[in-house]
């Protein structure tokens, strides 16, 4: 797996912007430029045309168009029941919901205070520009869509400050998000520094009035240094949580790969993190190509959830929240996934975390969905079932964060719907032991979206409501999102990378 795309890749994928349907929820697997994304499916493409359909035959009465109608609440509903009518009845929602405005209205002022903590996103600096990522825009714009270049969404724009601010405050449910970042064994490569965290926190929360935004401090264990940046970090950038790659690069086999349960270099960091009250470290685990065992020769068993247990046993005073919920499966169709799931009841390296909590006699092991839920949730709706059922039954509700790697992917609002619509089906229910997910607000789903992760980051709500924050309500960024909600708001429904091409 090579740094970004390859030229051959390259031939292979278009801007998702303009390349992808413009539907609510995405219909085949977008890459942000790191993987190349797997082709668009031919049960993908049965949906996309039956979103379609639905589109054609519903917008006429409502006096839109068909682009126009799917960016209505409506046409949301209408991407859900075409997805239940290929895919089975895993997502609750009501037919009715794509004819009749009044139904979606009445259930989104319902839904309209129920809160949101997203504990992955992503931006990158102003000032990022590694040629291999503007190279790749470049070639967008001049072989794949010449439209990209006029519109200026073939440069880096797209996943910068300004549109990350509108995708996720202004368009989308979320109330309060996580900035993360990612380590390059390269640091130019790096999208954002602590510093650069800790002042977009800075600048965000002072803009709003209140705290609407939390950031990582990245460690980078084995490296020459790390633990005076540790060291920084506490002492300057008082980050809210730590963010590591036991692999090293994302990207690439790393020269600094580490485990959570070295006692030699991982022990001494948990007592500095422990002894200034910072107590969460969160993990990128899993997310490895189907040929991890040649691409990422003697690095991919770091990225497995081998080393999670002893280390979370040693050290109670921690949390280790593992991201991506170690799904082994990288932006890949997650049939044969489901096909192992189905022989077997596991899936891989997730089952295993979910195992932890028994194996181990711990209760300081979490689980986060960001891009594990995304890509699972579009390419096949019952294995995104089965990977949420298997971490709920092994770790508890309580135990299982809402992420959504966002801006990567978009608005992450279509991730919000999808989760708050999703249902285990009954058959599974029964057949692997899977509890009911319940409804949109459901206590399960209110723990998953926020209650969990306000508890470990001590976010104080002060209304006797979980699901509800006046402070937030009242605050800057409340009053401008209400501002650009009359300004009749249509949400873009853009995604933002690449798609593979026929």
């Amino acid at each position: 797996m090579g740094t970004w795309l390859s030229e051959r890749e390259q031939r292979l994928v278009a801007g998702a912007e303009e390349a992808s349907a413009a539907t609510p929820i995405p219909t085949q697997i977008v890459s942000n430029g790191e993987y190349l994304p797997p082709p668009q499916s031919a049960t993908q493409r049965k949906v996309e045309a039956r979103i379609n359909e639905l589109a054609d035959a519903n917008a006429g009465r409502l006096g839109l168009n068909r682009r126009q109608f799917l960016r209505t609440g409506c046409g949301m509903a209408a991407a859900f029941v075409a997805m239940n009518e290929i895919y089975g009845n895993v997502f609750q929602v009501n037919p009715a919901e794509a004819r009749q405005p009044e139904i979606t209205k009445a259930r989104a002022e319902g839904l309209a205070g129920q809160f949101i903590f997203d504990v992955q996103t992503h931006f990158v600096r102003d000032d990022f520009d590694h040629k291999g990522l503007l190279d790749l825009a470049k070639y967008a714009s001049e072989h794949w869509n010449p439209k990209l270049k006029e519109e200026g969404v073939g440069s880096l724009g797209r996943y910068k400050f300004q549109n990350y601010v509108k995708e996720v405050f202004y368009d989308s449910d979320t109330s309060l998000a996580l900035l993360s970042g990612a380590p390059f064994d390269d640091p130019t490569w790096w999208f954002l520094s602590n510093e650069q965290m800790a002042k977009a926190r800075e600048l965000i929360n002072g803009f709003a009035g209140s705290r609407r935004l939390l950031s990582h401090a990245l460690i980078t264990p084995n490296q020459k240094g790390w633990m005076d940046e540790v060291d920084k970090a506490i002492a300057v950038h008082k980050p809210d949580s730590w963010k590591g790659y036991t692999i090293g690069d994302p990207l690439n086999p790393s020269k600094y790969p580490w485990r959570l349960d070295d006692e030699k270099v991982m022990y001494p960091f948990y007592d500095k993190a422990v002894k200034a009250g910072i107590t969460t470290i969160c993990i990128h685990k899993g997310l490895l190509p189907p040929d991890y065992e040649k691409s990422y020769a003697g690095v991919w068993e770091y990225a497995t959830a081998a080393d999670i247990g002893k280390a979370a046993k040693d050290w109670p005073q921690m949390n280790f929240v593992m991201y991506h919920a170690c799904l082994r499966p990288a932006f890949e169709r997650p049939d044969q996934a489901w096909s192992e799931f189905e022989q077997t009841g596991r899936i891989r390296w997730a089952t295993d975390l979910a195992e932890i909590p028994q194996k181990f006699g711990v209760t300081n092991v979490y689980a986060e969905l960001g891009t594990a839920f995304a890509n699972s949730a579009v390419a096949h709706p019952k294995f995104c079932a089965a990977l949420v059922g298997t971490l709920i039954k092994g770790m508890g509700a309580d135990h299982v964060l809402w992420g959504t790697d966002s801006v990567w992917y978009g608005s992450p609002q279509w991730q919000i719907e999808a989760m708050r619509r999703l249902e285990i089906p009954e058959d599974m229910q029964k057949k692997y032991g899977f509890p009911a997910l319940g409804h949109a607000t459901s206590a399960t789903k209110q723990l998953i979206f926020s209650a969990n992760a306000t508890r470990m980051y001590n976010i104080k709500l002060k209304a006797a409501s979980n699901t509800r924050m006046p402070a937030y309500s009242e605050d800057g960024l409340a009053a401008l999102k209400k501002e650009y909600a009359l300004a009749a708001r249509e949400p873009s429904n853009l995604r933002y990378g690449y798609v593979r091409t026929e």
